[in-house]
């Protein structure tokens, strides 16, 4: 018959104090596990809610990201008259040819410099982006000096406030508004108008070509026409396929690295709780010759004392999940390994990542308590019940 469940509880109750310690050593690995997976996870939804489904994204051919993309003005003209892509109420095309440059600005906190995109939009670029909202000022007026400034960036960079100037390009661009995209990549650009940005870096193409292309067979009908115009020399992708794309990399680094260094981490937890099981057991040998005497067989010793362990393992884990999850309140900022530019995103808490993070500390808590429960089990009854 099975040791009851009730009997494990109370053993870790008596023992307070290592029940704490272990657990706690457990959470830590658990927390440090749970960060990184929201990290990464945080940096892949921040590019990917970046992109809608319904707009396309039309880049030179062999470009991977806008920064590397050139669309010369006339194929621009062939592409954003394509029949797929929507109209508006005005009978005009939702598609805007816009322009990305990368420029160098101090932070607010350091003054040290990083890249930050300027992106030069046209006309529709605010309606294929409808997460993108003007919060402070107004928009810049076309064929002026006059920028707007994403919420994350505002908040970092030095004279990115309202009414400051930014210098690049060998003038001073006027901030009039501070606009928030939400959790996406927009909140670390600045924005302004695409042909003047154009004038002031001397540039005679655009970067990329954003349309609004519903449907999946509009979508296909228009990426089969354009990259097989021998005219054009382009490749055409979903926008929010695109994104996602810029954050394999990065993303896959995070987990790696992360995953290794708490695997390296955990084998002290493993060890803690071993040692807290072996210990256990070391003062219980009478206790258990008692169970085995009164009909306990062996193998629910073994479950019994899997259970203790398994216990301090559910215990770490849920503290550690807990505690990770105030990290969803932080943002953090680092560069784009795609852009080599600044990007601001902050840490997310899936379900997922919360039942990884609890299988991940029930696996530690069984191994650390597998041989001690072992030997609990294999104890004889007679040598046991003589010890004193």
């Amino acid at each position: 018959m099975p040791v009851p469940f009730s009997y494990s509880v109370r053993n870790l109750w008596t023992r307070k104090l290592t029940t704490m310690l272990t657990a706690g050593g457990m959470a830590l690995v658990a927390f440090v596990f749970a960060a990184v997976l929201m990290l990464a996870e945080g940096l892949e939804q921040t590019l990917v809610e970046t992109g809608s489904p319904e707009n396309a994204i039309v880049l030179r051919g062999a470009a991977e990201t806008e920064v590397a993309s050139v669309i010369e003005r006339s194929s621009g003209s062939i592409i954003e008259v394509q029949p797929e892509i929507a109209q508006n109420g005005l009978g005009e095309t939702i598609a805007a040819k816009e322009a990305l440059v990368l420029v160098t600005l101090p932070k607010r906190s350091t003054g040290k410099p990083t890249n930050v995109i300027v992106r030069g939009v046209g006309p529709h670029s605010l309606e294929l982006r409808p997460q993108v909202k003007l919060i402070a000022g107004r928009l810049f007026r076309p064929g002026s000096r006059e920028i707007i400034v994403g919420k994350g960036l505002a908040e970092n960079m030095k004279g990115a406030h309202l009414g400051g100037s930014l210098h690049f390009a060998m003038s001073d661009w006027v901030v009039v508004g501070t606009f928030d995209a939400g959790q996406t990549a927009f909140s670390s650009e600045v924005w302004t108008d695409a042909d003047q940005l154009m004038q002031a870096f001397r540039r005679d193409a655009y970067s990329s070509l954003i349309a609004r292309v519903p449907g999946r067979h509009a979508f296909e009908s228009l990426k089969q026409r354009l990259e097989n115009d021998p005219r054009l020399t382009v490749q055409v992708k979903r926008e929010m396929d695109f994104y996602k794309e810029q954050s394999e990399v990065m993303s896959k680094f995070i987990r790696i690295l992360g995953i290794a260094m708490t695997t390296f981490f955990s084998f002290g937890a493993i060890l803690g709780a071993m040692v807290t099981m072996y210990s256990a057991v070391a003062n219980r040998i009478r206790e258990i010759g008692t169970l085995r005497a009164i009909g306990f067989s062996r193998a629910s010793i073994l479950v019994a004392f899997l259970a203790e362990s398994l216990l301090l393992g559910l215990i770490g884990g849920l503290v550690g999940i807990v505690c990770s999850s105030v990290l969803q309140f932080l943002t953090i900022s680092t560069v784009n390994w795609e852009t080599f530019s600044e990007l601001a995103f902050g840490f997310r808490l899936t379900p997922a990542i919360a039942g990884y993070t609890l299988a991940f500390a029930l696996i530690m808590g069984f191994m650390g308590g597998l041989f001690p429960a072992w030997r609990a089990a294999r104890l004889k009854i007679v040598d046991s019940l003589r010890q004193d």
